[in-house]
């Protein structure tokens, strides 16, 4: 099934206590691509700047990304992020954002993309995605990801925007700003009378949550010895999670249920090494070895 991932593709700068990253590749569809590309061939929109190196789009073609969604836009420079974490990865301060060509983010849909029936809306202004869902009239399945920023600042858009989608993804923090609930099942559960039929709440370390269909479902986390970055992980989960979805074709509670495990999977891969790197090297087989060894981990059967 065709599948559209929109969302930026950005330059990181990433301070750890391994030591610092400079000008690699990041930003949210970046890793939702690289992460769905293991299990469909998604096409990535964004727009970069003149500074964007060919061979780093070479390598995304080379990974089963189409980049013709990927605007170069003349005279531009690609988005910028710089953050720091502390030595536990527990906290994470952006020192520096530039947001530069996508700050004036072209929302028009290359026509070859128009007929995509997964859709996947990285982290990004409300408006710009609901523009967006507008130009895909044959979807059939629209998940959507966002922050406080939007939460706090667009918050009406953002409303608009959730009665267009079917799955909603935020981490724990997000959801209770989104909610006003404080309890996380209640926020949960509330999330789904937004909009999206299911709704999957993300909470790093300690897992994920899912409400649909007016089920309740708990996925643990794998249990990561080595972490040298978090940096998308999250956008790794939900790229996992709609390549999956978009390879079966469609978005039954177990397709999703399904989904989560793979998007945990190779988030769990991604936070072993600086921006996409362990993503470029591990195949599809050590995708499915690690899932065998997850479910395992999670299974308990008398």
């Amino acid at each position: 099934m065709s599948l559209l991932i929109v969302g930026s593709v950005a330059f990181d700068t990433v301070k750890t206590a391994d030591g610092v990253a400079e000008d690699v590749l990041g930003g949210s569809g970046t890793y939702c691509g690289y992460a769905a590309s293991f299990f469909a061939t998604p096409t990535l929109m964004s727009p970069v700047g003149e500074d964007m190196p060919a061979g780093r789009l070479d390598e995304m073609r080379a990974h089963n990304i189409d980049t013709s969604g990927i605007l170069a836009v003349p005279g531009g420079k690609t988005f910028r992020w710089v953050g720091r974490y502390n030595e536990d990865f527990s906290e994470r301060t952006t020192e520096d954002v530039q947001l530069n060509v996508f700050g004036d983010y072209d929302t028009t849909v290359p026509e070859s993309s128009r007929d995509a029936e997964f859709v996947f809306l990285a982290n990004g202004a409300p408006e710009a995605q609901q523009a967006v869902l507008e130009q895909l009239p044959n979807r059939k399945v629209a998940i959507l990801d966002t922050m406080n920023h939007w939460i706090e600042g667009s918050r009406a858009a953002l409303g608009r925007v959730l009665t267009m989608v079917d799955g909603l993804l935020v981490n724990d923090e997000e959801a209770r700003l989104l909610t006003g609930e404080t309890n996380l099942i209640a926020a949960t559960r509330r999330l789904t009378g937004m909009g999206p039929r299911f709704v999957i709440v993300k909470k790093g370390e300690h897992g994920a949550l899912l409400a649909v269909d007016g089920r309740m479902f708990a996925l643990p986390a794998w249990m990561a010895e080595t972490v040298k970055d978090p940096t998308g992980a999250g956008d790794c989960f939900g790229g996992g999670l709609i390549g999956h979805l978009a390879g079966q074709g469609e978005a039954t509670v177990d397709a999703i249920r399904a989904g989560m495990v793979y998007g945990t999977v190779v988030a769990s891969f991604c936070i072993e090494g600086f921006s996409v790197v362990r993503l470029q090297e591990i195949t599809r087989d050590d995708i499915e070895q690690r899932r065998e060894k997850f479910l395992e981990m999670i299974t308990w059967r008398q």
